[in-house]
């Protein structure tokens, strides 16, 4: 489990292509400092299994699954990435739950500069609309980002100096891809809430939603 408060802006240093898979080698000597064989680390929002580490770099290897469900099949030698380690339990949770998980991918449609923060509008599959809303919480390449507007096929957030200095989305630009994690929570909300959550009975029955009263 991740918190999307990007560690450390790493880089790629290697590419291996295994036909259905490939195997990556990054730099990001912070999240490496301690790490072990089968420890997870968060790549522009991708959870990863360190298969090898020394000297400040880390391995990993991914899946044909993988490659298919986020933007990490266009990363090369030299791209930069958000890395991030899993929250420690009792620890502060900066962001919000994140799992990891990617659900899809985006495209940096426009930035518009202001003053002291940028506003970024990233495309939305339409699959994905229903979980993004006004002020919640979205993972963009690994980035824990409020909402700031949420449209049919598109959202806006809005990036602090912080974030723009710090992470890989200060230099993204139009037309790059990003990955997207929306809000398990909101999944999981909607499973249990949903018509047929429970086989055979009505979901007003097995939510307790709009059934008659006493």
């Amino acid at each position: 489990m991740f918190t999307g408060i990007v560690e450390e802006l790493g880089e790629v240093t290697a590419v291996e292509n295994l036909g259905d898979a490939s195997r990556f080698r990054l730099r990001g000597p912070v999240v490496t400092d301690g790490a072990q064989h089968g420890d997870s680390i968060a790549v522009n929002g991708v959870c990863l299994t360190v298969v090898d580490f020394g000297s400040g770099e880390f391995t990993a290897d991914v899946m044909a699954e993988t490659l298919n469900r986020s933007s990490l099949g266009a990363l090369e030698v030299g791209s930069r990435v958000n890395l991030e380690r899993p929250m420690a339990l009792g620890g502060r949770l900066g962001g919000h739950l994140v799992q990891g998980h990617v659900d899809g991918t985006g495209t940096i449609v426009e930035r518009k500069l202001s003053e002291n923060w940028e506003i970024v509008k990233v495309s939305l599959p339409a699959d994905l609309t229903r979980y993004v809303v006004e002020k919640g919480s979205i993972t963009v390449d690994g980035v824990s980002l409020t909402v700031v507007d949420a449209g049919s096929d598109h959202f806006t957030i809005s990036l602090i100096p912080t974030t723009l200095a710090l992470t890989t989305l200060g230099i993204k630009q139009p037309g790059d891809p990003v990955n997207l994690e929306v809000d398990v929570l909101a999944k999981y909300v909607e499973r249990l809430l949903g018509a047929g959550a429970v086989p055979g009975v009505p979901a007003s029955a097995a939510t307790g939603i709009g059934g008659p009263t006493a």
